[in-house]
């Protein structure tokens, strides 16, 4: 039996660059609170503005 299977660790990382995760998760979390932030203020605006 002759299988051609190229087989590659998993580990190696090859389409990511793990050098700032600590940083990444701190940027997704704060942008993802702003805009959340944003959205919430402007349907508090308005809600006002159509009572």
């Amino acid at each position: 039996m002759d299988v051609n299977a190229q087989v590659r660790d998993p580990r190696e990382h090859i389409n990511e660059e793990p050098r700032n995760d600590l940083g990444d998760l701190m940027n997704g979390f704060f942008g993802m609170t702003a805009f959340m932030t944003v959205v919430f203020f402007g349907m508090v605006i308005i809600k006002f503005i159509t009572e």
